[in-house]
């Protein structure tokens, strides 16, 4: 099933360039799915499997762990 999701993150990080940097950390993970995407302001909007994107869903949270945010 075909579907499309908006994820926007707000990581908990010192400055702008902190911010930017998690933010960017995410957007890669995003974009190594190679699916149809676009980066808004306040989101990024996924389409693709269900399944997929519920597995990007998921990730979001662990590449910012990762890039050291809470």
């Amino acid at each position: 099933m075909n579907a499309s999701v908006a994820i926007q993150v707000l990581p908990k990080v010192e400055g702008n360039a902190e911010t930017c940097r998690v933010v960017d950390a995410v957007i890669d993970y995003i974009k190594s799915f190679n699916l149809p995407m676009t980066v808004t302001p306040f989101e990024t909007v996924i389409e693709g499997d269900y399944d997929v994107l519920m597995e990007i869903v998921k990730g979001c949270p662990k590449v910012c762990v990762e890039a050291r945010s809470e």
